[in-house]
């Protein structure tokens, strides 16, 4: 079975892989634009990219949304993760961060599958925003957080430390199993 991961980001794909090669599932990179709306949930964002997709595209396949959840700021950046990282990027995080004690915060990550029906996988990861930036590997607020019960960044991990806790690992994870009992 081939099956489409609908995004830009080729570490994405890697990722994805190591969850679907085992079950005999080639997930292959579908550069698809298709538009995020703005909305209160990552669910919903990811509910409507596939409804659209599901339009346009003639075979199964998933996309995921993900968003880091900063609790002193009620939740921001959230659902608007990647805008906010690409006008405020991290230094504007910390700013707003700045004396700020509760330094609390989770990723979470929805992966959305299309087969003729919706299914959603979730994935979270709480930790913390530290006060400067560690570590050189990942992406976007990669180096700012540390999840619970780690000393390192998740920018400071190796790509299979990080994937084997990340909340898009956990989502993959969770989709993977679904996907080995459903195969036909």
């Amino acid at each position: 079975m081939r099956l489409a991961f609908v995004t830009s980001n080729p570490g994405k794909i890697e990722e994805a892989r190591k969850y679907f090669e085992p079950l005999g599932v080639e997930v292959y990179q579908l550069r698809f634009p298709y538009p995020e709306i703005q909305a209160d949930t990552l669910e919903e964002v990811a509910e409507y990219g596939v409804k659209w997709l599901s339009e346009r595209l003639n075979s199964p396949f998933f996309l995921d949304d993900s968003g880091l959840f900063i609790n002193a700021l009620r939740g921001f950046p959230g659902v608007y993760s990647a805008y906010v990282y690409k006008t405020l990027g991290i230094d504007g995080i910390l700013k707003l961060l700045e004396g700020v004690d509760d330094r609390s915060a989770y990723f979470k990550s929805v992966v959305a599958y299309w087969d003729g029906e919706l299914h959603l996988f979730k994935g979270r990861v709480d930790g913390e925003i530290i006060h400067e930036k560690k570590g050189s590997g990942g992406f976007g607020f990669d180096p700012v957080f540390r999840p619970l019960g780690f000393e390192r960044t998740f920018a400071e991990m190796t790509t299979e430390e990080k994937n084997g806790i990340s909340h898009r690992g956990r989502a993959l994870k969770a989709f993977a199993e679904w996907l080995k009992e459903n195969l036909k």
